[in-house]
């Protein structure tokens, strides 16, 4: 399968070959230095391994960023083993590359990757595995302030297979991992408070104690006046039931500011109605859904708010492994939005962000794992140029 990027059709930008680079860099600027500074809580018998952050640095060394457009993301990180050759069965597979993960993560990495600023909520095992996990997050400028590492638990794994397509099947290894494990009363509540969005899916929703934190967590951030955003990443293996997932993922859907959902997620909720059908797509949008974002693989993306819906189209790539482009997605679009939420009333600007996420879900697919593939602003950026040259 391909996978995408958008026709980009920059509302009131020029795009000649004179003044792209000028208007797109007016679109979207490069990042600057900014105001927050990662750091981890390790048990301080690990010895921390010296990292070269991707960010500019301050004049002290610490890698700065802006606290006022913060993306903090909650939920699961994990360890995903990707086949290096596709098309075989996870038996047949004669070696795997070892790849950070996580839908959560994932997000909060590409939004660092992207300028923005942002933080990771959740829990790892205090094992080789979840050191290495922070380390990741520290080498990418995310905030992990909120990470925390359970000393009888592992870290999630998560084993993926291949199709030729790019396409994935997973089997995971958590019971319990240490992620399903966060309490209530280990959350960073005042991280979650600065906030300007709190991203979540519903992973975390699955077992206790975390659905209960994630709640918490979720009630903190609305209560703050941030802004809620949702990816139910279906994962049906992980669930007791396709019913009870149903349920689980349903559960929190009014509260959410922001949803983003894919095509087999809508015919998967809706119980095999017709995921293309607008009627349909509208069921699921709730009285106070401010943007309900559907993907669509290779022929871009669709958007629903009160007052307007479209969509904007995409172009087709050749995808290596299609792990971590809805995250990549969502990265593009919540690092334009934590810094303009009024691309929410405004119809071009959010169709000019969505033409940047769908680039950062493009380019993530033509490279094996999801937080390795995962783009800069800067290759982003060029990526859009070549497309309108």
């Amino acid at each position: 399968m391909a996978l995408h990027a958008t026709a980009f059709s920059f509302t009131g930008v020029s795009t000649s070959s004179k003044s792209s680079r000028s208007a797109l860099l007016s679109v979207f600027p490069l990042p600057r230095r900014c105001t927050v500074k990662a750091t981890s809580q390790y048990p301080h018998s690990f010895p921390r391994c010296k990292i070269q952050g991707r960010a500019l640095p301050s004049d002290n060394g610490l890698v700065e960023k802006d606290e006022s457009s913060l993306v903090v993301c909650f939920g699961e990180m994990l360890i995903d083993f990707v086949p290096t050759t596709s098309g075989l069965s996870l038996a047949e597979a004669p070696a795997f590359k070892k790849a950070p993960g996580g839908a959560p993560a994932n997000v909060a990495v590409g939004i660092s990757r992207l300028g923005g600023s942002s933080a990771f909520i959740g829990k790892v095992g205090e094992d080789e595995f979840g050191y290495m996990l922070a380390e990741i997050l520290k080498e990418n400028n995310v905030n992990s302030d909120g990470m925390r590492f359970d000393p009888g638990a592992r870290t999630a794994l998560a084993f993926v297979t291949l199709r030729k397509d790019g396409e994935r099947e997973f089997m995971f290894y958590r019971n319990p991992s240490a992620d399903m494990l966060l309490q209530e009363d280990e959350l960073d509540l005042e991280l979650i408070r600065k906030a300007k969005v709190f991203h979540y899916g519903s992973i975390s929703l699955i077992t206790e104690p975390c659905k209960s934190a994630h709640i918490a967590a979720a009630k903190a951030a609305k209560d703050a006046g941030v802004i809620l955003s949702y990816d139910p990443n279906l994962r049906l293996p992980l669930w007791p039931s396709a019913e009870s997932a149903r349920e689980g993922i349903l559960s929190i859907w009014n509260t959410a500011d922001i949803i983003k959902i894919s095509e087999e997620e809508i015919s998967f909720l809706t119980q095999g109605e017709d995921p293309y059908d607008d009627n349909v797509v509208r069921k699921l949008y709730h009285p106070n859904l401010k943007l309900l974002l559907v993907t669509e693989g290779p022929e871009g993306c669709r958007y629903y708010t009160k007052d307007f819906s479209g969509r904007v189209k995409g172009i087709k790539v050749d995808a290596v492994d299609t792990t971590g482009a809805g995250d990549a997605f969502v990265a593009g679009i919540l690092s334009q939005l934590a810094s303009d939420v009024s691309l929410l009333q405004d119809e071009g600007k959010l169709r000019d962000a969505l033409s940047f996420a769908n680039a950062c879900g493009a380019l993530t697919v033509m490279e094996r794992g999801a937080i390795p593939a995962l783009p800069t602003k800067e290759v982003v950026l060029n990526a859009l140029l070549k497309s309108v040259a």
